[in-house]
């Protein structure tokens, strides 16, 4: 990586991305020194223009900043780095400091949507009164979806396949929440596998 410090002062702007909803979750800058911290220690250190000195984030909340990849631009004077945040990135407490939960993607609106259906105990919601009868038929319910979706698979009708495989996606976000799971929790599995592996 030759990254250009020379056009800012000694400093780079940082982009630091949510490693596995892709939300952009703030903004610093880096000297030099901060690069190779970040890179050395896998977690994000800064150079504060304010206070003119290092700073790793999280050192003072505990919410570091976990290295998963490390990008520089075209003209190699911008940093994109994807990260695992252990925590609220902004000091505001918000997940992103541009607070754009749009950004996260339809599944996770519809995993809100499904929460909500079920924390509101909505009457005449199927999510509700699929969940309501426990995790046993939750989990018999998206063994159905997916032998549907392997039934759909082997024929030659796109819709039929894709409207099962939504089925199925919309069935398993309903099991996650009966275990107390997130998409979010999953994501990072499958993101940390596709890092080792």
């Amino acid at each position: 990586m030759n990254i250009d410090f020379s056009k800012n002062g000694g400093l780079v702007p940082v982009i630091i991305q949510d490693s596995c909803d892709l939300r952009v979750l703030m903004l610093g800058y880096m000297n030099k020194e901060a690069l190779d911290i970040t890179i050395s220690e896998r977690r994000v250190t800064f150079f504060s223009r304010s206070r003119n000195k290092l700073w790793t984030k999280g050192e003072t909340s505990g919410n570091y900043l976990e290295v998963k990849d490390i990008k520089n631009d075209c003209d190699d004077d911008t940093l994109l780095i994807k990260v695992i945040a252990a925590g609220p990135v902004c000091h505001e407490g918000t997940v992103s400091c541009f607070n754009d939960e749009s950004a996260k993607g339809f599944l996770y609106s519809l995993e809100e949507t499904i929460n909500s259906r079920i924390a509101e105990n909505r009457e005449g919601s199927y999510t509700n009164r699929l969940f309501s009868k426990g995790l046993n038929r939750v989990a018999q319910k998206v063994g159905e979806e997916a032998v549907e979706l392997i039934i759909e698979a082997k024929d030659n009708n796109d819709n039929l396949f894709k409207e099962e495989a939504a089925d199925l996606l919309y069935h398993f976000l309903i099991l996650l929440k009966a275990k107390n799971t997130s998409l979010e929790d999953i994501e990072i599995v499958l993101k940390n596998r596709s890092v080792s592996g």
